[in-house]
């Protein structure tokens, strides 16, 4: 794995990037995580132990990476679940190019929340438009997490964001619920890898399998070994159509190297977002960037894109926070992606990409208040002590 680090111009770049300003007014499963509470709320160090259904000994190990996985008549969905079990070079170059986007999640344009007083007008259009390349110069923290569905390989966006627990050597990334559990009609997604700086030259998909693995993966692949959603998502959330469950559509991945490498996630990147949680709400942020990696048409997921604009307040349902919206023209596989501010000059997230309007215009992501903060704080102080 190549050792790519970033100058300190590169750090800067990061911050000029964001050209944004905050103003400082403004407003479960139930045997697995209630309401509002985090996947990972019991206690325990270390990994997650093996669900049912999952390879409990060596022989069981084997069968699960020699193919076993690819059983779902046991879908692994209570919180406490969760197991990932690293299979080498699972996710080679050519299969990382097939992956396919996440289902997107669309709502009508003139659609829900529409009837709700919180909700503001639709945002006008904002057409997506390219990150400058090589990617680990210019937004190092963000990538692409490829994981196994029923429906076949797919992709979402994700960041690398700080861990109090363990400054400057964060192994946390930080996506959308859906991306790694299906919701109420489903479990947990397999096989989940985080890949910064996918691409990093940002060559067209079809020459993706051609194209060296350090321009591919610069960084590696890193394999979840925990995850934590909301209790909200997991009870609530629906991959056919945006609901209340969507205002809680965010998920934390704590992740580790697949070749046993022993730096941190952001050691050997160079770069974290740190969370801005409770935040003002949209009306009191003046602008604020979104990126990730669009797949659907007219995008293959090849590069990042991003978009700028103020946002707006969406309401799904009554009694649910309102989300942050946008106007931007990115399609699926930017689920997870992060929604960024300058915040005393770092790059700070404020939320991800969850759902989107039917015909590609707008983007709405959660508000990352106090659900999200106990599902983050969870699966930091269940790695604290590592």
């Amino acid at each position: 794995m190549p050792s790519i680090r970033r100058s300190t111009a590169a750090t800067a770049a990061l911050a000029a990037l964001l050209a944004v300003t905050v103003t400082a007014c403004g407003p479960s499963e139930n045997s697995a995580a209630g309401s509002g509470s985090s996947a990972t709320d019991h206690k325990g160090g270390g990994g997650p132990g093996l669900p049912k259904g999952m390879p409990t000994s060596i022989d069981g190990l084997k069968k699960w990476k020699d193919g076993g996985w690819q059983n779902w008549d046991e879908w692994a969905r209570k919180a406490q679940d969760f197991a990932n079990p690293i299979i080498k070079d699972h996710w080679k170059n050519d299969r990382l190019a097939k992956a396919k986007a996440a289902p997107e999640i669309g709502v009508q344009a003139t659609g829900a929340g529409s009837e709700f007083d919180a909700t503001d007008p639709e945002p006008r259009p904002v057409t997506a438009e390219q990150v400058a390349r090589p990617y680990h110069r210019n937004m190092a923290p963000v990538g692409k997490i490829f994981f196994d569905s029923p429906k076949g390989p797919m992709v979402c966006s994700g960041t690398i964001v700080e861990d109090p627990a363990h400054p400057g050597k964060s192994n946390l990334v930080w996506t959308a619920g859906h991306c790694v559990h299906s919701g109420k009609q489903g479990g947990w997604m397999r096989n989940i890898v985080f890949v910064p700086s996918y691409n990093d030259s940002g060559v067209p998909m079809n020459q993706v399998d051609s194209t060296p693995a350090q321009q591919v993966t610069p960084y590696g692949r890193f394999w979840a070994d925990w995850i934590s959603t909301s209790g909200e998502w997991i009870d609530m959330g629906s991959q056919e159509s945006g609901n209340g469950g969507s205002a809680y559509d965010f998920a934390v991945l704590h992740v580790k190297p697949e070749n046993g490498s022993g730096k941190s996630l952001q050691e050997t990147v160079g770069a974290a977002a740190q969370v801005w949680f409770n935040a003002p709400s949209a009306n009191g942020i003046s602008t604020l960037k979104a990126f990730g990696y669009p797949a659907a048409p007219p995008y293959d997921g090849a590069r990042m894109m991003a978009c700028l604009d103020r946002p707006g307040r969406l309401v799904m349902q009554q009694g649910t926070p309102a989300m942050d919206r946008i106007g931007c023209t990115m399609t699926g596989g930017t689920s997870g992606g992060g929604w960024f501010v300058n915040r005393g000059s770092k790059l700070t997230l404020v939320s991800n990409t969850s759902i989107s309007s039917n015909a590609h215009t707008w983007l709405a992501g959660p508000h990352l208040g106090p659900e999200a903060e106990r599902v983050f704080t969870a699966v930091s102080r269940k790695f604290a002590g590592q």
